[in-house]
């Protein structure tokens, strides 16, 4: 199943395993570029998304190091020989990156926005420009926690190494303006998500 959330951005999904649903996003322009590498075992379905896309992507950006994310980037990059980027403090086995980057730098048409608490070297990535932000596991779709979609919830504790920092560093990716914000997990957001994103950081029940 492939989407377009925005305009050149597609939605690819490589699989649904356990109830759970892995997916790609996938960035049309001057340098077509993967954001995350789904599965070590669904490169095979990466490619088919991309061919069914006609898109030849040339650079591929991690966000964090969840197997969903980093499993099949080794495969990837030997296939398309691709620009590699990864966040500071995240080792791959078997892929030694082009690029690393952290908070603030510019990745392509992104800027990276370090929001550590899923993982510590978790980064979103933000294109203030065409009003698209891939959050990564920073947040989820609500509906991935039985709510209602349209908005963002925080992973649970579970799937959280520190969910504390997981919300504070929230408020760092509520700085940018996107009306798009798209996640791994759950629908992502398609209509004012900075919007959203800042009512939730900032909503009346939270102590400040």
């Amino acid at each position: 199943m492939i989407s377009e959330p925005a305009s050149g951005v597609y939605d690819v999904t490589l699989a649904e395993l356990n109830g759970g649903r892995y997916r790609v996003f996938v960035f049309d322009g001057e340098t077509p570029t993967l954001v995350d590498a789904g599965l070590e075992g669904t490169v095979d379905a990466v490619e088919e998304g991309l061919d069914e896309l006609g898109v030849e992507p040339e650079r591929v950006v991690v966000t964090h190091g969840d197997g969903d994310h980093v499993g099949g980037l080794p495969g990837l990059a030997e296939r398309y020989d691709l620009e590699t980027w990864l966040p500071e403090g995240l080792d791959v086995d078997g892929h030694e990156p082009d690029y690393r980057y952290g908070d603030g730098d510019e990745v392509g048409r992104f800027t990276a926005v370090h929001t550590p608490g899923h993982t510590s070297e978790h980064h979103s990535l933000v294109d203030e420009d065409s009003g698209v932000a891939v959050i990564g596991d920073a947040l989820f779709g609500a509906d991935a926690r039985g709510l209602p979609e349209g908005y963002f919830v925080l992973p649970t504790g579970y799937y959280s190494a520190d969910l504390n920092e997981a919300d504070e560093s929230l408020a760092k990716l509520a700085e940018y303006d996107f009306d798009v914000g798209l996640v791994y997990h759950g629908e992502s957001v398609t209509e004012d998500a900075s919007e959203k994103l800042e009512a939730f950081v900032n909503f009346a029940g939270k102590p400040t």
